[in-house]
């Protein structure tokens, strides 16, 4: 039977819709080089599912999310909608999202790009390449909440909550990813104030004799931010929970330059996921022509690898983005004395610049085997 690609794409709001057209014209070479039928089908979500359903997930985007091997998103986040309850604001739909798709892994790649490094806030800081695996399903986002009355004054609440079997699942993947790494896992959590924290610990080294190969330490949060600070070189695989993991892969994504470069993925047990950039809506730049679609062009490059299971399909949209930021940069990440490049033009050059890598890469009749020749 001929394998086919069926992707959902949730424009969202703001620069959403801009970014991901990027991202699409990218997954469309690669589809049409290696002669893969792609059906690509979109969805609405976040402020543009309020402003035309009235909900910010809908039903009907759920059904075509299940129904496709992956999902593309580009952002979700519309000022207009900031004064409604939690549960009408655009992000919940995005949460609500992964929620439904039994998704509670969030990998958030941070790379050190050498010909970005007069834009970076670690000029000097060297070369550094870190994961991190925030759990992405339970904790405090996801707990019990409230506002209750204590003696006539409102009290609001959130309560954070794991088990056993959620830390676990989430440290296996952590350590695994470490193993094919430099076998190098920091767990990060707040053991000396949280009960959470102190069963995080616990099951995290629990675990740790099943992956001899791969080093273990553990990191209180505060001390894990000012480290990623002032030597992000010392990490390769972070691993730690939902809050502390949002907190320290926006710190980590920014350590590249900019928010734009940094892409995600969200995965669970099936090999569907959802792909997207880090950054938020941006509804200011909305329509300008000006965001930095790198972030979600490299989220697609991660579905390349964690969905389809094709290595070399990855390396070469990451090679291809790299060739690209030696001559181009958008406003972002631009010099002041230099000439940025629009969202269109840089998607343009970036699917330029993969059509000349692919030629050397071999397509192979099994879908998905590593037989692919290795991208220098």
């Amino acid at each position: 039977m001929e394998k086919q690609w069926k992707i959902c794409v949730l424009p969202g709001d703001g620069i959403g819709p801009e970014i991901t057209r990027q991202a699409v014209k990218v997954v469309t070479a690669v589809a049409e080089y290696f002669k893969i039928p792609l059906e690509i089908e979109e969805a609405l979500i976040g402020g543009a599912a309020l402003e035309k359903e009235g909900m910010p997930l809908p039903m009907s985007t759920v059904n075509r999310c299940r129904a496709a091997d992956a999902i593309l998103l580009g952002a979700v986040g519309d000022p207009r909608w900031d004064n409604q309850p939690l549960s009408m604001r655009p992000e919940s739909g995005l949460s609500s999202l992964r929620a439904k798709m039994g998704l509670y892994i969030n990998l958030r790649p941070a790379v050190s790009y050498p010909m970005l490094e007069d834009v970076g806030p670690l000029a000097q800081g060297g070369d550094f390449d870190l994961l991190v695996v925030r759990e992405l399903s339970g904790g405090l986002y996801f707990g019990e909440k409230g506002i209750r009355q204590e003696d006539g004054v409102r009290c609001a609440y959130d309560v954070e909550s794991y088990s056993e079997k959620e830390i676990e699942r989430i440290a296996r993947f952590a350590f695994q990813a470490a193993e094919k790494r430099r076998k190098e896992l920091v767990s990060v959590d707040k053991a000396s104030m949280m009960q959470t924290s102190c069963l995080w610990r616990e099951v995290v080294e629990r675990l740790a004799p099943q992956f001899p190969e791969v080093s273990l330490r553990h990191m209180y949060i505060d001390h894990a931010a000012m480290e990623l600070i002032r030597n992000p070189r010392q990490f390769d695989v972070i691993l730690t929970s939902n809050l502390f993991g949002d907190f320290l892969s926006e710190e980590a994504a920014a350590l590249t330059g900019s928010l734009g470069l940094a892409p995600s993925a969200s995965l669970g047990y099936a090999a569907s996921g959802i792909y997207e950039a880090v950054h938020g809506s941006a509804p200011a730049l909305a329509g300008k022509d000006r965001a930095n679609p790198v972030g979600a062009i490299l989220s697609a490059a991660m579905m390349f690898r964690h969905t389809y299971s094709m290595e070399m399909a990855c390396k070469a949209v990451q090679w291809a983005v790299m060739e690209t930021l030696k001559r181009c940069r958008t406003a972002d990440i631009a010099l002041p004395q230099t000439e940025p490049v629009g969202t269109e033009e840089m998607g343009d050059i970036v699917v330029q610049q993969l059509r000349e890598i692919l030629p050397s890469v071999i397509p192979d009749p099994v879908f998905g085997a590593e037989t692919l020749e290795e991208i220098q």
